[in-house]
């Protein structure tokens, strides 16, 4: 969980400093990511796609539960 200031600060922060400080974060995380032998890299991308997958679908429900609330509306 990120702290109280942590978050202001985001929030604060312009999309391009937001963009800016991604692609920083991607640049130095990068080397760990690809650090040992292929199977671990691919065991690792492997494991960070089905996160992605998981949190995508809890998204995708989460809209799908909206959609009766929001559909009367226009």
């Amino acid at each position: 969980m990120l702290s109280k200031e942590t978050l202001d600060a985001y929030r604060r922060m312009t999309p391009g400093e937001r963009l800016a400080l991604t692609f920083e974060m991607i640049r130095e995380n990068t080397p760990y990511l690809l650090a040992g032998t292929p199977g671990v890299v691919d065991r690792r991308f492997a494991l960070l796609q089905r996160e992605n997958d998981l949190r995508n679908a809890r998204l995708l429900a989460s809209l799908q539960r909206l959609r009766p609330l929001t559909a009367g509306r226009s």
